[in-house]
């Protein structure tokens, strides 16, 4: 079975055919720098980590590209707001959201491209809009005239009558977009710059079609990123890209699912909003990855204490019982191509952990280590690293509990919380040098 992707601009799945044979061109958008990453930041990674990771599996050779946005409305008013300068407030969010996605198993792209470092070519993409007659000038700025562009719509499958108003300054059309914003006397001159039309900085949209074209060439392979920014973002990039350099902009089109907690929209001001640093406080990084693996990347995810508790219990009792295996050099075949079978259908992640765990609990599968070895490629989660086994804290706790207890000669309390350690995977030996802990599946 070939790998079929979901294209979100044919709304279907489509077997994988890359430009070039063998090599494989990926934009990501990345991150707004205008604060520290949140759980949105962790299943976008993660979820276009494990694509990466799965097409190097299959031997492509690849350029991953995913930028930064360090120039931006938000980051402009988050400064303000702190009264810091834009560059302080990027560098040290940036930082943030590194360190965060290195505790996340997430490979560094091969180029990882700034906003503000591209600033000539996108007014060099600018210049070509106005040569093609797409841009036009205003008071405030210079303006993409979407009604010139015939296929407008076409990723998000909207018409451009039916486009919800307001998205837009009002002029030849309410859903006109921004391609250079002027300068405003209360901006600082940081993020100002020289251009034909006057001084200023770039709109969003344009940031991502120059940096894609200039590192990638046009047209790439995949543009990918999370299911909000598929209108107006992606849409807007299609335009200019495809009206301003006269060729296909990307040949597929990924989208991942958003992220709700305890079953509502994260939101800063519904006061749900989760920061990557509030869960590393409590769940390593690979149980993070193991709860997004757990989900497709397509659909919309829940976080909230139960399913991550449930994610880590599950990961826990994997890793103990992949640390007991034995090294060994041959590939269990039968359970490899399984695995193939379930990523190749559009990156089915649930099923291929399925998979996994019934490979290890298959007795009489031989060449576990191998084969686990080369599913934990695509996975990331370390999961034969010994050095980094460790008891969950919940085991911790219940631990603690149980000495109290048995201080207390409760016995029956005792029992009760060694049976609950049992559950998550470890078994309580009470000698005469003190409690020992095993694995349970070993």
């Amino acid at each position: 079975m070939p790998l079929k992707l979901y294209n979100t601009l044919s709304r279907k799945k489509e077997v994988f055919k890359p430009i070039k044979k063998g090599e494989v061109g990926i934009y990501v958008c990345g991150p707004t720098v205008n604060d520290v990453p949140h759980l949105g930041h962790a299943r976008s990674q993660i979820s276009f980590d494990i694509l990466r990771r799965y097409l190097l599996f299959l031997g492509y050779k690849m350029k991953f590209v995913s930028n930064i946005t360090d120039v931006e409305d938000k980051i402009i008013s988050k400064a303000r707001e702190l009264n810091i300068s834009i560059k302080e407030l990027t560098t040290k969010n940036l930082s943030a959201h590194l360190e965060d996605y290195s505790k996340l198993n997430i490979l560094k792209p091969d180029v990882r491209p700034k906003a503000t470092e591209y600033i000539p070519e996108m007014i060099k993409l600018i210049k070509l809009l106005f040569e093609n007659g797409y841009a036009y000038k205003k008071e405030d700025g210079i303006y993409f005239e979407i009604s010139k562009f015939k296929n407008y719509g076409k990723l998000s499958h909207q018409k451009t009558e039916n486009l919800e108003s307001g998205k837009r300054i009002k002029e030849k059309s309410n859903n006109d977009f921004v391609l250079w914003k002027f300068s405003k006397p209360e901006e600082p001159s940081e993020v100002s710059w020289n251009s034909p039309w006057g001084k200023g900085r770039p709109g969003w949209h344009i940031e991502c079609s120059a940096m894609s074209k200039t590192i990638l060439g046009l047209p790439f392979d995949i543009h990918a990123g999370g299911q909000d920014l598929i209108f107006p973002h992606h849409e807007d990039e299609i335009a200019q890209s495809e009206a301003g350099y006269g060729e296909k902009f990307a040949k597929y089109w990924m989208h991942n699912g958003m992220v709700n907690v305890d079953n509502v929209k994260m939101s800063k001001s519904l006061g749900n909003f989760k920061t990557i640093k509030d869960l590393l406080k409590d769940y390593s990084g690979e149980t993070i990855r193991y709860f997004i693996l757990s989900n497709h990347y397509r659909k919309p995810t829940d976080f909230s204490k139960k399913t991550l508790n449930n994610a880590n219990s599950s990961y826990e009792r994997l890793k103990n019982i992949c640390n007991e295996l034995k090294e060994n050099k041959e590939i269990n075949k039968k359970y490899l191509q399984e695995f193939e079978k379930a990523m190749n259908d559009d990156l089915n992640t649930p099923n291929a952990l399925q998979i996994l765990w019934k490979l290890v609990r298959d007795e009489k599968a031989e060449g576990k280590y191998p084969t686990i070895q080369k599913i934990d490629e695509v996975f990331g989660l370390n999961l034969l690293e010994k050095e980094k086994v460790k008891i969950p804290e919940e085991v911790k706790k219940l631990l603690q509990e149980r000495e109290i207890a048995r201080k207390d000669k409760d016995y029956k309390k005792s029992d009760e919380l060694r049976d609950k350690i049992n559950k998550l995977g470890f078994l309580v030996n009470d000698t005469k040098e003190g409690t020992i802990l095993k694995n349970a599946w070993s």
